[in-house]
């Protein structure tokens, strides 16, 4: 039962931080590594460097600058759309070291696992607050944000404490995600078509014309 509960635990970690990294790299690795510093957690050695103050003081300024701008409107798509090169390769490489010393075939499918995680995370999190920049007002970027940071703070907590619930729910984020990102896509494929037709970016489509059919008895 104890080798089930710690394949469990780091399916979990696997996952996790994969997730984790998607929405917050930098929350993800802070909270990573104030709890393996102060030895709530046994972090694998492969894990252990997030534990180094360098590592926990850079992870803490970099959350600092996110956290300001993640509740711009405009600003948090751009930051998103750059971080999309940062947050899914440190997912992969997160997830490849919490399976701890294994074979190089495991840790490569547990890398994967986590860089499939962090893209699913970030590109549904990208789409959604590229929607709700749509919005004039900017109190939705502020509450999206901090929900956010909830999420992923929750998460980790359930991650450590609840493997085997983390899982399942993971297993129903991915189910989530299959269905809702390709509608969240075409969404956003309208509002950027819209967008580069009013910047003269993308060429107007022309209007279909009605045509009303000629009563014969009027000719």
């Amino acid at each position: 039962m104890d080798n089930y509960q710690e394949l469990i635990s780091i399916i979990a970690l696997t996952m996790g931080v994969g997730w984790a990294s998607g929405i917050n790299l930098y929350a993800a690795v802070l909270v990573l590594g104030l709890a393996g510093a102060t030895g709530n957690i046994n972090l694998p050695p492969e894990l252990a460097v997030v534990q180094h103050p360098m590592v926990i003081m850079a992870a803490g300024v970099m959350y600092f600058v996110e956290f300001v701008a993640d509740k711009v409107p405009g600003v948090d798509t751009g930051w998103d759309a750059l971080h999309t090169f940062i947050r899914i390769p440190a997912g992969a490489m997160l997830a490849a070291g919490a399976v701890g010393d294994v074979t190089p075939a495991l840790e490569i499918a547990a890398g994967l696992m986590g860089g499939t995680m962090a893209g699913a995370s970030h590109l549904t999190k990208f789409s959604t607050r590229a929607l709700i920049n749509t919005s004039p007002e900017p109190l939705s970027n502020w509450v999206a944000s901090i929900s956010e940071d909830v999420l992923v703070l929750g998460g980790m907590w359930a991650m450590f404490n609840h493997p085997w619930l983390f899982v399942g729910l993971m297993i129903l984020f991915i189910l989530l995600v299959i269905w809702l990102l390709p509608k969240l896509w075409r969404l956003l494929k309208v509002i950027f078509s819209k967008l580069g037709e009013w910047l003269g970016i993308v060429d107007k489509k022309p209007e279909s014309v009605a045509t009303v059919p000629v009563n014969p008895i009027e000719k």
